[in-house]
């Protein structure tokens, strides 16, 4: 371990990195590669309890990566993109009210991707060692942080570093070891439970593709007008559909509210006591944060992706953000230093835009939340049907192709379209 300088490591330096997924692995991959080009030689050690191999354990995320991944994997991390991991080309974007739905079709050069996050954090970690970071398979128990160096315990050892790296995303347990050690306090949440269902055969949603193309499928996104459920979705996979949940409170019975109402257009076959796989209605409960972590660094340390909150509205473009908070934390270390002074030059700058768009996101949100629980959905869905800058502005938002204070801004340069959303959103 190196002295008590808090400048850019050097050689013989120790990175300890919390979390082996896209976050942690990220930024292992960018601190083993960064080092090298830069000719020093530094340890990069990332503690991950789960077991992605094999599908032992599982990440309650969606999996969906969009644009610009495949440029941030290939040109930022120097990996390859994983397409043989892609089990679906995503081609439309559904919006769900009430009683009506609106289709809004992506036709980018860049759509995005539906894959298993199990295999793909799998891969991300296997890169990570491929680059020279030894991944060490047991859960972290507790922290120190002091100020010549940190300590970390696991359940099957103990290491000295010279910098801590949280990449635990909500991990309660990690994060009050964070907690205790420094004035990191988590991100608030809201809780989640993701679940799968296998429909029958020649269900639309997920035809097969003409050998040697990438099946296409399509998002249904719903805003109910429970205020317990603030949105729902399902996304098509390779032979099955990842339902998923998200609000303060929810629970496996408004899981089971979910599948039998607002999503039972759509999921007509749903009988959870008759499956047609018995790996469907198996429920996983997480978490995504709704709010930037206090003190989400410091001294010896620094969080990245959920774990510091640094994620869109509505968890767009988590992957995205991870890998590249990773990125930049990464490189913060190795050309800014480990001092808070150093991460808030470096790396709280790299995320400027991720922070100067949380507020506009969280506008988003509200209004969001109050269209859904006014009984608006429907109304805004109707108005935007011939009106493309309304479309536009529904399509960048629940794809994440654009920031949210862009999204307002472009609605806000059209009065006439500000005035019918406005409007739209009006109780009569």
């Amino acid at each position: 371990m190196n002295n008590s300088r808090m400048g850019p490591l050097q050689d013989g330096g120790h990175v300890v990195i919390i979390g082996g997924g896209p976050g942690g692995s990220a930024c292992a991959i960018a601190l083993c590669r960064l080092a090298q080009s830069l000719g020093r030689e530094i340890k990069v050690t990332v503690y991950e309890g789960k077991t992605f191999q094999g599908e032992r354990h599982y990440n309650q995320c969606v999996g969906v990566v969009s644009p610009p991944i495949q440029k941030i994997l290939e040109d930022e991390l120097g990996i390859p993109f994983p397409w043989h991991l892609v089990q679906r080309l995503i081609t439309a974007y559904v919006l769900h009210g009430e009683h009506r739905s609106l289709s809004l079709s992506d036709v980018s050069e860049e759509p995005s991707y539906a894959l298993r996050r199990v295999t793909f954090d799998a891969y991300l970690l296997e890169q990570a060692e491929a680059a020279g970071a030894r991944v060490v398979r047991s859960r972290v128990t507790d922290v120190e942080v002091n100020p010549d160096g940190v300590i970390i315990y696991s359940e099957s050892d103990n290491r000295r570093a010279d910098v801590l790296i949280g990449a635990f995303g909500l991990d309660t347990g990690t994060a009050a070891a964070l907690a205790r050690a420094t004035p990191y306090r988590p991100p608030q949440f809201l809780d989640s439970i993701v679940t799968k269902v296998h429909p029958p055969d020649n269900y639309p949603e997920i035809a097969p593709a003409p050998p040697g193309q990438i099946p296409s499928g399509r998002i249904h996104a719903f805003l109910p007008a429970t205020s317990h459920i603030e949105f729902g979705a399902v996304s098509p996979k390779g032979n099955h559909l990842t339902v998923n949940i998200a609000g303060a409170h929810v629970t496996a019975a408004w899981m089971d509210y979910f599948l039998q109402g607002p999503a039972r257009d759509l999921l007509t076959f749903v009988d959870p006591e008759h499956p047609l796989n018995p790996k469907d209605f198996r429920y996983f409960k997480g978490r995504f944060p709704i709010s930037v972590a206090k003190g989400f660094y410091g001294n010896r340390y620094v969080t990245v992706g959920d774990a510091a909150g640094l994620v869109r509205a509505f968890k767009g473009k988590g992957i995205n953000s991870a890998c590249l908070t990773g990125l930049w934390a990464a490189r913060a270390i190795l050309t800014a230093g480990i001092s808070a002074r150093a991460f808030e030059r470096s790396y709280v700058q790299d995320c400027r835009e991720i922070l100067s768009d949380i507020p506009y996101g969280h506008l988003v949100r509200q209004i969001v939340i109050n269209a859904s629980r006014l009984h608006q959905v429907d109304r805004a869905l109707a108005l935007a049907e011939d009106r493309p800058i309304l479309r536009q502005a529904l399509f960048d938002a629940v794809s994440g192709r654009q920031p949210y204070r862009t999204i307002i801004r472009n609605l806000l340069s059209s009065p006439i379209e500000w005035l019918g959303w406005r409007r739209s959103l009006e109780p009569r």
